[in-house]
């Protein structure tokens, strides 16, 4: 005699849904002046995608042009809506193109990374550098935020999101006609530098 005929039911077992991680980062992260699909964001998609365990989906809520308090001010939204089990930070560039003070952003970063720890997820932050022309204090202060940070919010941290691009000889062949932004071929790149730190976190 089955268990069935016995009146016991075995329920199957269902997927969990897939986690989320949800990158809030600059026009470096969404993409500018390249093909959709090909930004190291969605590369992380497609390698997530050829893993099957542990599940993971990727929101890149990234925006061109946006800043440290740009940021600050979406991330409560995004939180709620995404309910992220491991956030990205990818932003500080733009804060320094446009001269803002660095304590503002070191500031801002840090909400952003409360927040998210709050919300039960854990923080990973991308690190960012000015070229050598910003004089080398400000340099120095500026990589300092990001250290800094997570050394003191325990997160983790990818120093310099563009190592291997942009400190490298004849490093402008990575880079579009800005100067600013990496060519898709230099994508692959920046997930290699990112994907060490995200797997501990996974």
């Amino acid at each position: 005699m089955s268990w069935a005929a016995m009146g016991f039911t075995v329920a199957s077992a269902q997927p969990s849904a897939p986690a989320t991680i949800l990158v809030v980062g600059d026009s470096i992260s969404a993409e500018y002046g390249i093909a959709r699909g090909s930004g190291w964001v969605a590369l992380l998609q497609s390698r997530l995608a050829q893993q099957k365990s542990p599940a993971y989906q990727v929101v890149n809520a990234s925006i061109s042009g946006d800043t440290s308090s740009g940021g600050r001010a979406r991330l409560a939204g995004l939180l709620k809506q995404h309910q992220p089990k491991i956030v990205v930070i990818e932003l500080g560039a733009n804060d320094a193109l446009r001269g803002l003070p660095l304590a503002s952003t070191q500031a801002n970063l840090a909400a952003m990374v409360d927040s998210a720890q709050q919300s039960g997820a854990k923080v990973l932050l991308l690190g960012m550098q000015v070229p050598p022309n910003y004089g080398a204090r400000y340099t120095a202060d500026f990589a300092k935020v990001f250290t800094t940070l997570a050394a003191d919010k325990k997160t983790g941290l990818v120093p310099f999101l563009l190592q291997g691009v942009a400190d490298v000889p004849d490093a402008g062949k990575n880079f579009q006609a800005d100067r600013i932004h990496p060519l898709a071929s230099a994508h692959p790149t920046l997930l290699a530098n990112v994907w060490p730190q995200l797997q501990k976190l996974m």
